[in-house]
């Protein structure tokens, strides 16, 4: 079977570790890389042994062997970006958040289905193993009812400058937040019954750490923080009827252990060994294309809309818009 041939859009952070895992995957060939400087691209092209390096988006969406595109740009370009993909009939890997809000996410599902063209969210946690592994040890009913759970995940990272921009859908919420909702939504739905939430936002008036309180029908409760400005445990935990799971890193399921009633150890899960934890979106991509799917099933599109529309709400209450918004 021909490898997968992949372009990437951006060269940050996100995408260099994105290329390294490429470049140990045989079932895909990491073939371009697009950056608005050509010789960053070239730069990163060089770095990764990658074939082709372009100084456009569109050079590298009008390129005819590129078949799936990664989108690793700032939030606020994801929308314009994955249009620009689907437009020239490349599949579309978006990084996580999907989109700024809601309705451009619903913009970039409805394009990729009406072209038939896979459109996914890189939000990886949902295509490891160890998100199987919790659905199956909660499903085991080893800690009876799930009823609570709390998920902090917290990074010193305001120093970055783009996450301090409202221009660019900068805050925390996009950035880090969003995975404390995925937790959340992994162990409880997204039939959410109330959203109450406290915000602290930064002097260029993004979300700089907030508190949310979700509530689901049968009385169940979601807690989870998340800031730019402090380092967390990064910890989620399930409190059950019967006893309670711990979670290390939400952000990466490390290890999930099982608590009985009286506190005592009874399960240990260690994540299996993983290039980057990358590589599971990419083959889930990667089958869904060979498929013929538009959604892979890992990463449904209602559940990425719902998320999208839980932030919503969450900077409405904050009173926070983004300039192009407007």
């Amino acid at each position: 079977m021909e490898p997968l041939k992949i372009g990437i859009m951006g060269a940050g952070g996100i995408a260099s570790i994105l290329a390294n895992t490429m470049v140990q995957m045989p079932q895909v060939e990491l073939y371009g890389v697009a950056s608005r400087s050509l010789e960053k691209a070239e730069e990163f092209a060089k770095r990764f042994s990658v074939k082709k390096a372009y100084g456009t988006y569109e050079e590298l969406v009008q390129d005819p062997d590129i078949q799936l595109i990664y989108i690793a740009t700032p939030h606020s370009e994801h929308c314009s970006n994955a249009k620009l993909c689907l437009e020239n009939g490349k599949h579309v890997l978006c990084e996580k958040a999907f989109a700024a809000n809601a309705s451009q996410a619903e913009e970039m599902i409805s394009l990729a289905e009406s072209k038939n063209l896979l459109i996914t969210e890189a939000m990886w946690v949902r295509y490891m193993p160890m998100a199987e592994t919790l659905k199956n040890v909660l499903n085991s009913g080893i800690i009876g009812e799930p009823m609570t759970l709390t998920g902090n995940l917290c990074y010193l990272i305001s120093h970055k400058p783009r996450l301090m921009m409202p221009e660019l859908a900068g805050g925390a919420l996009l950035d880090v937040g969003v995975y404390a909702l995925t937790f959340a939504s992994i162990v409880f739905g997204d039939d959410i019954s109330e959203i109450h939430s406290t915000v602290i936002k930064t002097d260029t008036g993004v979300d700089a750490q907030s508190s949310i309180t979700l509530c689901y029908p049968g009385e169940k409760m979601a807690i989870l923080n998340s800031s730019l400005r402090v380092i967390s445990d990064r910890q989620g935990v399930i409190y059950g009827t019967k006893g309670y799971v711990i979670v290390e890193n939400v952000n990466n399921f490390e290890a999930i252990r099982v608590y009985d009633k009286d506190r005592n150890l009874v399960e240990t899960h260690i994540r299996p060994e993983q290039i980057s934890g990358y590589e599971y979106q990419i083959q889930a991509s990667a089958d869904a294309i060979r498929n013929g799917w538009t959604e892979c099933p890992q990463m449904p599109h209602q559940t990425t809309l719902n998320v999208m529309k839980v932030m919503d709400e969450l900077r409405r209450q904050w009173g926070i818009k983004y300039p192009f918004e407007d």
